[in-house]
């Protein structure tokens, strides 16, 4: 495990002026971006990422937004940027941390904004063009009993639109804690293991690590070689705890809505220049 805190861009980098909408490339920024990608083409690439979506809030404050709703759709708006940054480099498959159990304790204006923001979203990926072009499958993980049923009907419509497709794997993590999805995955191993009879002492043993990976809700994909933080804190604050175990860790100051391709670009850049081995 490694990890790398991205700080302001360098001076190749010219400073942009962005909105919660994008950003506005100017020429130097374009060449910069190109000088990224040659760094990076040829390059073996994650087979999977991880992204912690943080930052809304406080982007929200820096441009004067106080609706909820407003402030998170600015947010999953980026969410068509980072899939076709994933399908220009063959990246296999991405998580996205959208919300956590925690925050389902916020005021109710804000889960409400969040809420309708992940709903509206899922409803457009349902029928977007380019998800269907691309292939890309949808998938929901975390303690989704929770979730109002408006928004667990829009998450089902986009996985049964897309079920059948075998590209790109988007995940989105709701309602999601990382001591949850273990505890949960635990207590259905045995509650397995006693449904097939098995005495105390043999679910004991049936204890294995690769038995509860089997129980996560993150099932038949390859653990996150790349987790991506935005927004400074450098912290994972449960994402994946039990996946991330030798992931690559790289975090960067830019609050999510303002999360431009150039700086994933750097994430990507940053893994391919670390030496991976598991263990110490």
């Amino acid at each position: 495990m490694t990890i790398d805190h991205a700080h302001e861009a360098p001076a190749s980098a010219p400073e942009i002026s962005y909105g919660l909408g994008g950003g506005l490339l100017r020429p130097l920024y374009r060449l910069y971006e190109r000088r990224l990608v040659s760094q990076i083409t040829g390059k073996p690439v994650p087979r999977h990422v991880g992204i912690i979506l943080d930052g809304n809030r406080r982007e929200a404050q820096r441009w004067g937004i106080t609706d909820p709703a407003e402030i998170y759709r600015a947010g999953a708006d980026r969410l068509d940027a980072v899939l076709e940054w994933c399908s220009a480099l063959a990246i296999p498959a991405v998580t996205l941390w959208v919300c956590s159990t925690d925050n389902l304790g916020r005021v109710k204006d804000e889960v409400d904004g969040i809420f309708a923001a992940i709903e509206s979203k899922l409803r457009r990926l349902a029928e977007d063009p380019q998800i269907h072009h691309r292939r890309v499958r949808v998938s929901a993980i975390g303690r989704l009993e929770l979730l109002p049923s408006s928004t667990l009907e829009a998450i089902r419509a986009a996985e049964a639109a897309t079920a059948k497709y075998t590209g790109l794997r988007l995940t989105i993590a709701v309602a999601y804690g990382g001591r949850s999805e273990i505890t949960d995955a635990v207590r259905s191993l045995l509650l397995e293991r006693a449904d097939q009879g098995a005495t105390l002492t043999e679910v004991a043993e049936a204890i294995t690590p690769d038995a509860i990976g089997g129980h996560l809700y993150l099932t038949g994909l390859p653990d996150p070689d790349l987790i991506i933080r935005t927004s400074g804190e450098i912290r994972l604050s449960g994402f994946l705890l039990w996946q991330s175990a030798y992931s690559e860790f790289y975090f960067c100051d830019l609050n999510w809505p303002a999360f431009r391709r150039v700086d994933f670009l750097r994430a990507i850049r940053s893994f391919q220049e670390r030496q991976r081995r598991h263990g110490l």
